[in-house]
């Protein structure tokens, strides 16, 4: 059976507005990493199907740095519609204004062209070191103020690794686990304080999610200054956290001297 974006966008929505008051206080409740999560978003039989329309790895592209290891991939017409189609369900102005009220921010915009968004699947040994996403958009015209990270594989467990980590008193202070349970949806602002990762993965299997971002004309926090998606090492990982926090160091001085990079990223939609 296939699903299109206004009927998953509906039952994203319903969920949203059911539980918006308790979402609201969980949001209002967090600090520096402001965030909230809500399990069981669809219905089970359209998130297995999204699982299971996740293409072969080989089918995307590999990330494999010191900074990362996961597979990745923005151009949706490459793949099995129903991907594209819940990726852009997140996009609907319904879903973005109901966020819009959790949140209390009401300048969100949806990114059509999948910047840095789209789908994501890590295996064994794969990670995502803690880091600062990028604070504008492709072009440098919106802020990013909010990421929306949608799990899809079935039975995954805590001890499975791959779960996102926050780190509200930044890398050397204590993580908060959020599980990257089956059909479960995490919504996190993204400013200057937001350091967030991914665990490494222990087990054979594979860990899918749907990511979006959405932008903003004024940033999540009044104190935020720009800066290019800046990675740290793990706390027990000295020498990588050297070495990356020069990498992060020249990355932002190239970009303060060339406004729109020296290199255009590759990752988005091109349609």
């Amino acid at each position: 059976m296939s699903y299109t974006r206004q009927q998953i966008a509906f039952h994203i929505t319903e969920k949203l507005k059911t539980l918006k008051n308790d979402l609201k206080q969980s949001y209002d409740s967090t600090s520096k990493v402001q965030h909230f999560y809500i399990d069981d978003l669809l219905p089970q039989e359209i998130a297995e199907a999204i699982y299971a329309a996740f293409p072969d790895p080989k089918e995307m592209s590999l990330n494999k740095t010191m900074r990362e290891y996961k597979y990745i991939a923005a151009q949706m017409d490459k793949y099995a519609p129903i991907l594209e189609e819940a990726i852009y369900a997140f996009q609907m102005p319904e879903v973005v204004s109901t966020v819009s009220e959790i949140v209390g921010k009401y300048d969100l915009l949806p990114d059509d062209k999948l910047y840095a968004g789209g789908i994501s699947l890590m295996g064994e040994g794969h990670y995502l070191n803690p880091h600062l996403d990028n604070s504008h958009d492709k072009d440098r015209e919106h802020w990013r103020a909010f990421n929306l990270l949608y799990y899809v594989s079935p039975a995954w467990r805590l001890e499975n690794g791959g779960n996102l980590e926050l780190w509200p008193n930044g890398v050397g202070g204590e993580s908060v686990t959020i599980e990257s349970k089956f059909n479960r949806l995490v919504i996190m602002a993204t400013h200057n304080h937001s350091w967030h990762s991914v665990s490494p993965i222990k087990v054979d299997a594979t860990r899918c999610c749907v990511s979006n971002y959405y932008f903003s004309e004024e940033p999540v926090r009044v104190d935020d200054t720009f800066h290019v998606t800046s990675f740290r090492g793990r706390p027990e990982q000295k020498a990588v956290d050297f070495i990356l926090r020069g990498d992060a160091l020249l990355r932002n001085l190239v970009r303060k001297v060339f406004a729109k990079g020296i290199k255009e990223t590759t990752h988005y939609y091109k349609k």
